[in-house]
């Protein structure tokens, strides 16, 4: 069972609580920090910035059945600074996720090291432009919770997957060209 800080709980308990997001994103030796809260925030020596563009946070809504939704993240994406990192490749970049509480008496976010609950760590899965006529838009999808129930980083087993990971690998390349391999079987 997770536990909370005596601070959270308090502020939990009361009739109407308010809360912020912290979400931090890598992507190669980049590192994005956005806050849905009104004003900057410095957490873990990082400032996560209010007015970055953090359009939106998705979670996976709750079903009776296992289901591969997916946490998303929308960002204001104007000057393609996250197009740029979604050509070159993003998809197994960490996500990060956690939320915090704003404190009923202060009105002021509660930011101890043990206020700050942790929401969701995963990976990039699919990222995508959307591009309305209005704004731009980088959706990054994490990797589904149900994601790992067997298996541990799944990594996308095409030339295209296998590119994003390293642009020399060429255990993919013969797949997508009309060769033919003859295998031997038994004894010659």
């Amino acid at each position: 069972m997770r536990e909370f800080s005596s601070a959270v709980t308090t502020a939990i308990n009361t009739e109407n609580f308010k809360y912020f997001f912290l979400i931090e994103l890598t992507f190669g030796s980049s590192n994005y920090y956005f806050t849905s809260y009104n004003k900057n925030i410095t957490w873990n020596n990082n400032t996560y910035t209010a007015d970055g563009g953090l359009f939106e946070f998705e979670s996976p809504s709750f079903s009776s059945i296992l289901d591969r939704e997916a946490y998303k993240v929308v960002i204001t994406d104007i000057s393609d600074q996250f197009a740029a990192h979604f050509k070159s490749g993003v998809i197994g970049s960490p996500i990060k996720v956690k939320v915090g509480i704003v404190d009923p008496a202060t009105d002021q976010p509660l930011i101890a090291t043990d206020d700050i609950i942790s929401l969701y760590s995963g990976f990039v899965d699919g990222p995508t432009i959307e591009n309305n006529w209005d704004t731009k838009l980088a959706v990054i999808e994490g990797t589904s919770p149900m994601a790992d129930l067997d298996q541990i980083n799944v990594r996308m087993v095409s030339k295209d997957g296998m590119d994003q990971l390293d642009t020399a690998d060429t255990s993919f390349d013969s797949l997508y060209e009309d060769s033919e391999i003859n295998l031997k079987w038994g004894k010659v």
